[in-house]
């Protein structure tokens, strides 16, 4: 009984998968398209042929391996896609590349039919019962060498033609900032840019300015605070700690220890004479002779 239970829980499971595959395969969509190809992107032989890209709107991975592309109305299984590739699991939001070449053998991307430019090109996309048809497109005779025929907004339905071509990209994409566009319409000149930068700079300067200041005022009254604190301890240490009296001999002895170190006659200068004792012997006065006297 449990293993019955168990095997129609897995069928279940695979059916939901199966359909959930299915519904996302269906999601699929052609999305732009180049007949005329010369001077455009090469594929991965160095050539250039006409291609088209798909294009997965879902929210989940769609594999598309196993499903079908034709150009022809009758005959919905004309290029069979290649299971087992890897690269044909299309992630949300992404592309996938094909190329119109007419040689399937150089890969799972390269298609067994061309785009003819001298008529409509009628390309389809079917699940891979051969039967259920994902989408299709015929794209009008009379396209330009280079300029792609796509969808204005990827996955949605307005097609338009892209001089600006872009396999496996969006077709949509934004070169220009409106911003900065608005701002050259604006301001041409640069005046209010200008004036815009100084502001901000002296802006700037000034909250600078303010905060080194009241960081400076903070750490004065801090240290004014420290200061009057000590003082504070300091002055109370000594009134209550030391008496009148033992300051009073405590001066009384550094008087008396001055009086015995100086001398009394501290502010008068003395000057003594030096007496110096001559030899006959060394004194110069002898050696000298006398000037004779006329």
């Amino acid at each position: 009984m449990i293993k019955k239970k168990t095997g129609v829980l897995l069928s279940l499971m695979l059916l939901c998968s199966m359909g959930a595959q299915a519904q996302l395969v269906t999601s699929m969509r052609i999305n732009e398209v180049l007949v005329i190809n010369e001077d455009n992107f090469v594929d991965d032989y160095g050539k250039r042929n006409g291609w088209f890209e798909l294009y997965n709107p879902s929210a989940g991975t769609v594999n598309i391996g196993g499903c079908f592309l034709t150009n022809d109305k009758n005959n919905p299984k004309k290029y069979p896609i290649p299971k087992g590739d890897v690269l044909t699991k299309i992630r949300p939001g992404q592309h996938a590349l094909f190329w119109a070449d007419g040689i399937a053998s150089r890969g799972t991307f390269h298609l067994n039919f061309t785009l003819d430019p001298t008529k409509e090109n009628y390309i389809a996309l079917y699940d891979s019962d051969g039967k259920t048809l994902v989408d299709e497109i015929t794209i009008p005779a009379g396209q330009r060498a280079d300029i792609s025929y796509g969808r204005k907004i990827d996955g949605q339905e307005e097609w338009v033609c892209f001089e600006k071509v872009t396999p496996s990209a969006n077709n949509l994409t934004l070169d220009t900032n409106e911003k900065l566009d608005n701002f050259k319409l604006n301001d041409s000149i640069g005046i209010g840019m200008t004036l815009t930068a100084m502001a901000v700079v002296f802006l700037g300067l000034i909250l600078l300015y303010l905060c080194f200041k009241g960081v400076g005022n903070a750490a004065i009254s801090a240290s004014k605070r420290r200061a009057d604190k000590a003082s504070r301890e300091t002055s109370g240490k000594t009134s209550g700690d030391v008496s009148g009296e033992i300051l009073a001999a405590i001066s009384m002895a550094l008087y008396e220890l001055d009086e015995d170190v100086h001398d009394i006659e501290n502010t008068v200068l003395t000057i003594q004479k030096v007496k110096r004792n001559y030899s006959p012997w060394s004194s110069k006065i002898y050696g000298l002779r006398e000037v004779p006297r006329k």
